[in-house]
């Protein structure tokens, strides 16, 4: 089942989806997304699970001129993805991301999602086990965390009617700070661009599934 809205068409099928998405290298740089349309994506987006429901990610749209400027010299050979798509959303993690730890439970239990004494229960037992973890051992569970939202995003946007592609070739260790943010509390993770091709991804090999899964 689809619907047109606006200028693209929106669809719940999931092969349409799932089993169709390519990454797309090259974008029409006449079709924008509006930042309300954006805002509705990222946020269908965050429905995403991560460890205690911690949602670490944290997004960085860059969606002018003279971002997609700024962001070109840094995406090294992913600078016409950077400069013809919509945008590109850079997915960060945050590494001070326990400070909202007491917001994330209390508004569920205001929202009638958990009762008091369960939030006091796992607060008691949260807070201790995060304080602990290595800065190596938060690593990894927010990169976990992050890589989930980062391909629930891109499903979101085939839902929406856009083509994206994931991308991890870029100055890692620059992109904070020449937008401004703390790059020590603020890692990257990828870009994912985001747009409508102008050219169309190619299918891809894939690996049989008994040559990747083992039975037990």
């Amino acid at each position: 089942m689809s619907t047109i809205t606006g200028k693209y068409r929106k669809t719940n099928d999931f092969n349409k989806i799932a089993l169709e998405r390519r990454s797309v290298k090259v974008y029409d740089p006449e079709v924008k997304i509006s930042r309300e349309e954006m805002t509705e994506i990222l946020a269908e987006a965050t429905r995403a699970p991560s460890a205690i429901n911690m949602q670490p990610w944290r997004f960085l749209v860059i969606d002018t001129p003279e971002g997609k400027e700024k962001l070109a010299p840094l995406a090294s050979f992913n600078q016409t993805q950077a400069l013809t798509s919509s945008a590109v959303i850079a997915v960060f993690y945050d590494a001070d991301n326990t400070e909202f730890m007491d917001e994330i439970f209390g508004k569920s239990v205001e929202l009638g999602y958990m009762p008091q004494e369960v939030m006091d229960m796992q607060l008691q037992q949260v807070k201790p086990y995060y304080a602990n973890m290595s800065a190596a051992e938060l690593r990894d569970v927010n990169l976990i965390d992050t890589g989930l939202i980062s391909m629930q995003l891109m499903l979101v946007a085939r839902a929406h009617g856009y083509d994206t592609n994931a991308m991890a070739g870029y100055a890692k260790d620059q992109i904070a700070e020449a937008f401004g943010l703390d790059k020590a509390r603020f890692q990257p993770v990828m870009l994912i661009s985001i747009g409508k091709a102008a050219k169309a991804g190619y299918p891809s090999y894939r690996l049989p599934v008994d040559t990747i899964t083992t039975w037990a």
